[in-house]
């Protein structure tokens, strides 16, 4: 394949996946998340945070923004996913986030949580 073409298909690929927003990961988390705009006044985001960490997570919320061309947020919406997701497992979310005119896209980032052991009393 010639190197011009090569360049081109490497290129769209990782415009592609970039663009795509399915899977982000961040801090130890993956995300994963579909958006319903089917309502005019809000965009409904739901969709499952895995926790990729060593330990245990806390008291975890997620924010869902939405973004211009430009990647500046224009609105966002914050949900508490769970009291506890243990390592390895996923939660489900669901998040509003109000509609504006100019919005290109939402990305989704878990936006708090509290790591480490929890103990509780005797």
């Amino acid at each position: 394949m010639p190197a011009p073409r090569r360049l081109a298909l490497t290129v769209v690929g990782l415009l592609v996946a970039l663009l795509a927003g399915a899977a982000q990961a961040q801090d130890g988390f993956r995300i994963t998340y579909e958006t319903d705009q089917s309502r005019p006044d809000k965009a409904r985001i739901t969709g499952n945070v895995t926790n990729e960490r060593s330990q245990d997570v806390y008291d975890v919320s997620v924010t869902a923004e939405a973004l211009d061309a430009r990647g500046k947020v224009v609105a966002r919406g914050i949900a508490y996913v769970d009291s506890r997701i243990a390592r390895g497992d996923s939660r489900q979310f669901s998040a509003s986030v109000p509609t504006k005119p100019g919005i290109a896209s939402y990305r989704v980032v878990v936006s708090s949580f509290r790591a480490g052991s929890y103990n509780q009393g005797p």
